[in-house]
Parts: structure tokens; sequence; C-alpha cells
């Protein structure tokens, strides 16, 4: 019996290759050489995360690369990930459901989540979008902090200064 794989699994599977296979080859880029950085001390940084479980672990691995290079840079980074729509269902400790493939998504996240928390980077989840995907309080990471509105959250940082990147 032959079996039709979904193209958004093929898509999601290359594009977390790719991510994998990029950050083993390249040689690593040095925040340092750009002229963005010019004349500044402190890089600040908000990201809009709304990525399902597909390339979750490489955009956070990519969040926290991007994290270390401005501190190799001589940069004071200031970074916050706000977990928005279906990305709030990757940081619950619940398992209830889930196949096994998607419990190993989740622990992945959950130990990239502390990794990244104690270099420093912030977490946020909008309980707005808990709610809507039955997100259980008890269950999100300790790590996270509950803010009644992620976009609320991001309009406030913005006007902090802080740089909005979308990871969708």
């Amino acid at each position: 019996m032959r079996r039709v794989i979904n193209g958004k699994v093929v898509f999601a599977i290359l594009f977390g290759v790719y991510f994998v296979l990029a950050g083993l080859t390249m040689p690593a880029a040095s925040a340092a050489g750009t002229d963005s950085l010019s004349g500044i001390r402190t890089a600040k940084a908000v990201f809009d995360f709304r990525i399902g479980t597909g390339t979750a672990v490489a955009h956070l691995n990519l969040i926290h690369n991007t994290f270390k290079e401005l501190k190799e840079a001589g940069k004071s980074p200031d970074a916050v990930v706000v977990f928005i729509g279906p990305s709030v269902n990757l940081i619950s400790s619940s398992r209830k459901g889930l196949t096994d493939d998607e419990r190993r998504v989740l622990d992945d996240v959950a130990r990239k989540v502390t990794e990244m928390s104690k270099d420093g980077i912030r977490f946020e989840i909008c309980m707005v979008a808990a709610k809507v995907f039955k997100v259980d309080p008890t269950t999100i990471l300790p790590e996270i902090s509950q803010v009644p509105n992620g976009w609320v959250s991001l309009i406030g940082f913005q006007n902090q200064g802080y740089a909005l990147v979308p990871a969708y």
C-alpha cells in the first residue's frame, strides 16, 4: 500500500533540515561586522512567535544564536519572545492526546526555553491565545510569564524601543 505524504509535512521537514544543515555548514557570522549595529550599545528585540510544531525548535535556535551573536559583538542584547496564536500549544507541560513525535517536539521546545532563559532571554505567553487554544494556565512552563494580551505586550515593547521581529 502506498502512503501519500502531506505537502505541509514535507515542507516542514525540509525547512527544519535546512536550518540544521545551515547551522552546521555555515561559518559563524560575526554580528560585529555589520554596519547595522554601528553606534548602538544595546540591541533590544521582541519576537512575535506564532509558529506551530513544524519548525519551532529551529526558530528558537535561530533566536538564541542571534542573541549570542549580539553578545559576542559587544552589544547588550535584551530579548523577549512572546508566544501568540498556535505557538501557545508548544509551551505546555501537558502531553495528553499527543503522538510520540509531538511529545518529542514539546520536550525539545521545553529544553530550549530553559536554555535560552538561563542566557537571559525572557518569555511571555498571550493568555487570550491560551484560552482560545485551551491551554491550561497551570501547565505553562515556569520560565514563561503569563500576560493578559500578547498584542498589548508587543505594543508596549515596541514603544520602549524594542525591534519587532516576526517569527511566523
